[in-house]
């Protein structure tokens, strides 16, 4: 563990603070009737999602120099995350995370990383068509997953459209 007791303090009411705000979020798409993908598989820990950390910032944070110098300096200092790249056009920092080891690929940091970090890949269920890293143990199947492998079962096609249409619609696995 490379924080001090004062960082990972502020760490975890920065946790707190994420885990509140996911919440609240993931409440109201439920509100208005939004379903996440289903998260299947299993972490493989094969790093990649620790490489190139991407977070992407609201128009503030672009549009404003304090905003954004705010926004880069909490990364860095809290997260351990430096700037590696920028696309203003989609709204996103890549970073580069200090805390990830490349040789033994784990984080040296693990039980006090952000939450963004614990929350992966469960935030990407919430997009129309999350794509998950290639070496990612994890996959993503459609909400409504039971109901179309039902579908496809019942349907009168031969055994390779059947196994096209699975892949496709990501029912495999």
């Amino acid at each position: 563990m490379r924080d001090g007791l004062a960082l990972r303090a502020v760490k975890r009411v920065a946790l707190w603070g994420f885990r509140a705000n996911l919440a609240a979020h993931r409440a109201l798409l439920r509100s208005r009737g939004e379903r996440p993908w289903t998260l299947g598989g299993g972490c493989r820990r094969s790093g990649g999602c620790c490489e190139a950390p991407a977070l992407s910032a609201g128009r503030p944070i672009w549009s404003m120099a304090a905003a954004r110098g705010l926004f880069l300096a909490w990364h860095r200092r809290v997260n351990g995350f430096e700037l590696v790249s920028e696309d203003a056009r989609a709204g996103v920092f890549v970073f580069r995370c200090s805390h990830f080891d490349r040789a033994t690929r784990s984080c040296d940091s693990y039980g006090s990383r952000p939450g963004m970090c614990r929350d992966y890949p469960r935030n990407l269920m919430w997009q129309p068509s999350p794509e998950l890293l290639p070496a990612c143990g994890y996959r993503a199947m459609p909400p409504n997953a039971a109901g179309l492998r039902a579908a496809i079962d019942r349907a009168e096609i031969s055994p390779g459209q059947r196994e096209t249409l699975r892949k496709g619609l990501r029912l495999d696995g």
